[in-house]
This record gives structure tokens, C-alpha cells and sequence, in this order.
């Protein structure tokens, strides 16, 4: 079992920046890919960025050049700095994790509000 615990959501003003951190804890060796997916209401969740074990990254067409997914194996932690955010980015943000070689893990953090406005 794995368990996911994000941190860092809040509200930044457009143009700002929040990092989120994701920490993943359990019985395991090395988690595949840990990612994030948000979703904002009335729609539905989409992957924001994901990056493998390895080091190789995924991102959505709608934050390359914004945002920067990084992770640390060693402590089972992944991070997604977010900057140059706009409203549309308003949304609640989830860790998500797993063992298999897609983007969709099997596991899921509670989620963290990120807020846009002025």
C-alpha cells in the first residue's frame, strides 16, 4: 500500500508561483512514475506532469514552459514548481503514483487547493 500527502497549494496572485510537494510512504521499493493531475469544478481530472524513475518527464501542453516536475528517489518525494500561474490554472491538485509504466498510477494523494486570483 502507498499513501500520498501533497503540500504547498494555496492563493497566489497571476503571475505568481507555488511549488507543491507530494511525499509517498509505505511498503515499497521504488514507486515508477509520480505525477500530478488536477481538477478544476465542473470538469473533469487531467495529468498536469509526470516523470519516471528515470528521470523522464511528461507534461501537458498547457503548462510546458510554466511548470517543472522534479522528484527525489531517494526520499520518495515529488515536487511540481508552478510558475507565471494564470486563473485558469485554479484548481485542486492530486499526487498521484504507481508501479506499472503509464501515467495513470494507481494511487492518489487527498488533493491541495491552488487558487489564482487577484
Amino acid at each position: 500500500q502507498v499513501q500520498l500527502v501533497e503540500s504547498g497549494g494555496g492563493l497566489v496572485q497571476p503571475g505568481g508561483s507555488l511549488r507543491l510537494s507530494c511525499a509517498a510512504s509505505g511498503s515499497f521499493s521504488r514507486l515508477n512514475v509520480m505525477g500530478w493531475y488536477r481538477q478544476a469544478p465542473g470538469k473533469q481530472r487531467e495529468l498536469v506532469a509526470g516523470i519516471t524513475s528515470g528521470g523522464g518527464t511528461n507534461y501537458a501542453d498547457f503548462v510546458k514552459g510554466r511548470f517543472t516536475i522534479s522528484r527525489d528517489n531517494a526520499k520518495n518525494t515529488v515536487h511540481l514548481q508552478m510558475n507565471s500561474l494564470k486563473p485558469e490554472d485554479t484548481a485542486v491538485y492530486y499526487c498521484n503514483a504507481g508501479f506499472s509504466n503509464t501515467w495513470y498510477g494507481a494511487y492518489w494523494g487527498q488533493g491541495t487547493q491552488v487558487t489564482v486570483s487577484s
